[in-house]
């Protein structure tokens, strides 16, 4: 007989929020009067992957954490000079703080709420505790608890991550499941004996962006928002 599933844990940025529009609406909103002809859309995606260069060179280091909003911090402004934008020292501060105030998708926090009927639903994101805390606040994202890849002293896909919220829920990796919209992140979770559910979200980058949203028979679940897999997992 199967284990009974028992928890969910949830990627955050870009699985359960939507940063490209909100980040691009905070950049427009700040550098655009200025700055027009800027393709901010890009500014963002560029922003992004510059983040997750950095958390993939980035070393295990629990007594010595680089935080991710620092990480963000330093790309905004290599960016900013690449860019040739001109921002004060409080507008990107104001920026970069935009990563803390991401917007749910449409179906976040009803899906979450069936779920959390059923099952333990928590965070394991990269960001950092601070930030998730206040996305979540600001959010209303129902969580019973937030782990953070900075509590593992790792950044996701190291299994020191995964292995650090099963220990804080007392409960084996087969009792969890990893949901993420990014597969690297639950075929690492499938690997140490998680169940995984891949939930596609086309927009993450925007309108036309670049998604991997194919379902793969490898997952456990495959579905296209937090409500459809509450309806798969009988919520």
């Amino acid at each position: 007989m199967r284990t009974l599933l028992r928890a969910l844990l949830f990627d955050v940025q870009g699985t359960a929020t939507d940063f490209h529009s909100t980040v691009c609406a905070e950049a427009r909103h700040i550098g655009g009067v200025r700055y027009p002809d800027i393709d901010w859309a890009g500014f963002v995606d560029h922003w992004r992957a510059e983040y997750f260069a950095a958390l993939r060179k980035a070393e295990p280091n629990r007594d010595n954490w680089v935080t991710v909003h620092s990480v963000y911090g330093t790309a905004l402004d290599d960016l900013l000079d690449d860019y040739g934008i001109d921002l004060s020292p409080d507008e990107r501060a104001d920026l970069t703080l935009a990563w803390q105030r991401l917007e749910p998708w449409p179906d976040v926090v009803a899906g979450l709420t069936r779920l959390a009927s059923r099952f333990t639903i928590s965070t394991l994101s990269n960001a950092d505790v601070a930030a998730v805390v206040n996305i979540s606040k600001r959010a209303a994202l129902p969580w019973d608890a937030v782990f953070t890849a900075e509590m593992a002293g790792a950044f996701k896909p190291d299994p020191a991550v995964y292995r650090m919220a099963a220990r804080y829920l007392g409960l084996e990796p087969s009792e969890i499941m990893m949901v993420a919209s990014h597969k690297y992140d639950i075929q690492a979770a499938g690997a140490l004996g998680f169940r995984t559910a891949f939930v596609a979200r086309p927009l993450e980058f925007g309108v036309g962006g670049d998604v991997d949203v194919a379902y793969d028979d490898d997952f456990d679940i495959n579905a296209a928002d937090f409500l459809d897999l509450a309806d798969q997992l009988g919520c």
